[in-house]
């Protein structure tokens, strides 16, 4: 029995976490089950340019070989004293919402603080709390490591609780 296929992306320039999740129904209810998770790296000193071709082609890879009906990305977060960080961060989104849009995938986006009020009812929920929430909802013998497989997994989960509304608000937006 074959579900639905989400792709969260935890995005980074220097570490790129991401987890592939399938969902199916049975009476109504998701059931989950965890296709791969993993992370991309790019090389710390090598050009911006490289940096972010290797981001590309790790995403692009990780979809020709799961073919999500849905990516699900963290939306930008930074403090305004790391303005060099959000620009860098913009560059790495841009690159993945690009692989999404080349292989016609429709992207949702969540701020960090509501991934974490979705899966446990606290939007500053600390990590280790995330990650026992991903562990319980898709049924792991234990908790997801690193913290960039844990989030991407996470951001994955609420792809589908809220995906649905996500495409459908972002659509109508469209008009």
């Amino acid at each position: 029995m074959s579900g639905r296929i989400i792709l969260g992306i935890d995005p980074g320039l220097n570490t790129t976490g991401y987890g592939v999740i399938e969902v199916t129904s049975n009476k109504g209810l998701g059931q989950f089950r965890l296709c791969e998770a993993g992370i991309i790296r790019s090389k710390a000193k090598a050009p911006i340019e490289t940096r972010l071709a290797e981001l590309h082609e790790g995403v692009t890879e990780v979809i020709q070989l799961h073919h999500p009906d849905l990516m699900s990305l963290e939306q930008l977060f930074s403090h305004y004293e790391r303005v060099r960080t959000s620009i860098l961060m913009g560059h790495a989104r841009g690159v993945i919402c690009l692989a999404a849009a080349t292989a016609g995938i429709p992207v949702v986006h969540y701020e960090p603080t509501r991934v974490k009020k979705v899966l446990t009812g606290n939007g500053r929920a600390p990590k280790s709390q995330m990650q026992l929430a991903v562990k319980l909802q898709l049924g792991l013998s234990t908790v997801p490591e690193p913290d960039d497989v844990a989030d991407a997994l996470a951001i994955a989960l609420c792809g589908h609780h809220l995906g649905n509304q996500s495409v459908m608000d972002q659509l109508l937006k469209q008009r």
